[in-house]
């Protein structure tokens, strides 16, 4: 993930790679918090691409901006994990 957020973020170099990977899990523990559930920011998906995004906010020092602007996506993302599990409850009781 870390290679994915400096190319994301055009750094080339190696200097800022422990804050970048802090930012990483800052912003994971931050999303799975706020969706639920575990999500799997490997895949291309909306999870990873709120990682990002929470990554280049985070990064520039905006971070109290990320949730009022990207509150629509955040929302989706709730609802489609909060879909999902329900999914699995029925099948599983």
């Amino acid at each position: 993930m870390l290679n994915a957020v400096k190319d994301y973020l055009k750094i080339t170099w190696d200097d800022e790679d422990a804050l970048l990977q802090a930012i990483i899990e800052r912003g994971k523990a931050y999303l799975n918090d706020l969706a639920g559930a575990e999500l799997d920011f490997d895949a291309a998906g909306p999870p990873r691409s709120l990682l990002l995004d929470y990554c280049r906010y985070s990064y520039n020092n905006a971070s109290e901006y990320f949730e009022s602007n990207f509150a629509r996506d955040l929302l989706r993302l709730q609802l489609q994990v909060g879909v999902s599990e329900l999914g699995v409850e029925e099948t599983t009781g």
